[in-house]
C-alpha cells in the first residue's frame, strides 16, 4: 500500500488525509489525488447510499450536498472536499432524529421509486431544491428533475410525492 502523507504536495503515488464532516460527524480517510469523492464516500468512509452511475455528472445518482448545496460527487475529487461538510442520503434520517423525512415518506406513499438506484441522488437534489423553492410548480419540478436519469419510474410518482409534501395538488401547481 502506498505511504500516507498529508503535508507534501499531491503526488499520484501517495494517499493523502482527507478530513470532512460527513452527515454532521467529523471523519477522516485517505485518498489518492485522483480518487473521486463518490468513490471516497463509498469505499473509504462506508457511505454506500451515494451511488455511482455514469461517472460523468449526467445521471445524478451520486448527488450529495457539499456545504449545503447539491452537487455531483463524481465530478469532484476527494482531496478537493478536504475541510468541507458533505451530506449524503444517510444523513437525511439522522437529521430527522432517525426517522424518514416527510419527502422520504411521500416517496414511499406515492411509489416514487422502483429499483432505488437513483433515489438517493434525487432525494438529495430535492432536499436542496425544496429548501430554495418550497412551492415549485409542476413545470419547475419537472425541469429540476431533468438532471436525473431514472430508467424505472417515469417520474410521475416522484412528482406526485413532491406535490404532496409541498401541500399542493398537481392541478394547483400547474396553474400558478
Amino acid at each position: 500500500m502506498p505511504p500516507l502523507n498529508s503535508t507534501s504536495p499531491l503526488t499520484a503515488e501517495t494517499r493523502h488525509a482527507v478530513s470532512i464532516v460527513l452527515n454532521g460527524t467529523p471523519r477522516t480517510g485517505h485518498a489518492h489525488p485522483r480518487l473521486l469523492l463518490s468513490d471516497f464516500l463509498r469505499h473509504e468512509l462506508g457511505a454506500h447510499g451515494t451511488r455511482v452511475g455514469c461517472e460523468h455528472g449526467v445521471c445524478g445518482a451520486c448527488t450529495v450536498r457539499i456545504d449545503g448545496v447539491a452537487a455531483r460527487a463524481c465530478l469532484m475529487l476527494a482531496v478537493q472536499a478536504d475541510g468541507r461538510r458533505i451530506d449524503t442520503v444517510e444523513g437525511l434520517a439522522q437529521a430527522n432524529e432517525g426517522r424518514m423525512t416527510a419527502l422520504q415518506e411521500a416517496f414511499r406513499r406515492h411509489h416514487a421509486l422502483q429499483c432505488g438506484f437513483c433515489t438517493a441522488g434525487i432525494l438529495m437534489s430535492l432536499t436542496d431544491y425544496l429548501g430554495r423553492n418550497p412551492k415549485p410548480t409542476e413545470e419547475e419540478l419537472r425541469d429540476m428533475l431533468s438532471g436525473h436519469l431514472c430508467r424505472c419510474t417515469g417520474y410521475a410518482g416522484i412528482v406526485r410525492a413532491v406535490m404532496d409534501v409541498t401541500g399542493r395538488t398537481m392541478k394547483e401547481a400547474a396553474h400558478v
